[in-house]
């Protein structure tokens, strides 16, 4: 796909996501706001995974820890000033997984996978098994956060539509900060340390400083969604730094293809629609989510980015085998 039938594709699905509080139907309209809140959180883990090279099993501990910033840090029964808590619960996100990477980027493969892992799971249960995350039972968002500014409100979260357009305005603007990023030096730096990184570090790069740096950005963007999923849902447990939690975002990253954003967005939009469609169907809908997630990554190695390349060849007579 060329570069301008990709725009017109992207700005084609933007006015189609635009238009769905034009609907009125209030389960669509909470249904895609969660899985852009995802897609947020897919793209997060995507700069890691697929353009990094560093396959985390524990992303969601960022995710919950943005979310439960936010609900501590909301007064009870008023409403906290969203331009605050925002940057604050991000903040500490990315300083949270700033302190992890510091560990856990000195190991490399089966044990840096495992390390993460280890560290999401403790986070888990500091939540889980303390006053400060609330039990099992978790803590509730009262009151969703301000958007006022000096008097003057120019959103209301509590207002279901502009909460959906500041949700999509959000991962717009993730994208757009991704794209930039990885056509950066510093982006072409880690696609670098993906590809080979004894060939980076030959070359003079701090490749541990880069990888860092990314580690820490994944895990604010996988904040911002935390933080957003506390304020469409109202409430935060601790499942939300769970270990399947963490395999849920890979498997978005997995069946979208690894180091394609719109694919990471694909991904999460084809996992929540399994999810709902599965399990209207049966109770046992996680054979058949895993069933087909199987099929996918034996069937379309290249996740669902690959599909118009795949068409491409097949309609050019090349086949699509890769």
């Amino acid at each position: 796909m060329n570069a301008q039938a990709s725009l017109i594709l992207k700005l084609l699905v933007l006015a189609i996501l635009a238009g769905v509080p034009l609907t009125g139907e209030s389960f669509y309209v909470e249904l895609i706001a969660k899985t852009l809140v995802l897609a947020i959180f897919a793209m997060s883990l995507d700069l890691l995974v697929g353009f990094t090279g560093l396959v985390s099993f524990g992303h969601a501990a960022y995710f919950g820890v943005a979310a439960y910033a936010v609900a501590q840090l909301s007064p009870k029964y008023e409403a906290a000033s969203l331009w605050l808590v925002f940057p604050a619960s991000v903040l500490l996100s990315a300083l949270v997984a700033l302190f992890v990477g510091l560990f856990v980027l000195r190991t490399r493969g089966i044990y840096f996978i495992m390390v993460t892992l280890a560290f999401a799971q403790l986070a888990f249960f500091v939540f889980h098994d303390t006053p400060l995350g609330g039990g099992s039972d978790g803590i509730y968002l009262n009151v969703k956060p301000s958007a006022e500014i000096a008097g003057w409100m120019p959103f209301d979260l509590d207002n279901p539509t502009h909460l959906y357009y500041f949700i999509l305005g959000t991962l717009v603007a993730v994208y757009l900060f991704l794209v930039r990023i990885l056509q950066s030096p510093f982006g072409r730096v880690l696609v670098g340390i993906k590809s080979n990184e004894h060939r980076m570090q030959s070359m003079g790069y701090r490749t541990f400083r880069y990888k860092l740096a990314a580690f820490a950005l994944a895990g604010g963007l996988g904040g911002i969604a935390g933080f957003l999923y506390a304020v469409v849902f109202g409430f935060v447990t601790p499942e939300l730094l769970s270990w399947h939690q963490s395999g849920n975002v890979l498997l978005m990253v997995i069946l979208g293809g690894m180091g394609n954003l719109p694919g990471a967005i694909a991904g999460a939009f084809v996992f929540t629609g399994m999810q709902e469609v599965f399990g209207n169907w049966t109770k046992h809908w996680q054979l058949l989510m895993g069933s087909t997630i199987v099929a996918a990554v034996l069937f379309l190695p290249g996740g669902l980015a690959a599909i118009p390349g795949r068409i491409r060849r097949a309609v050019q007579g090349g086949g699509a085998n890769e």
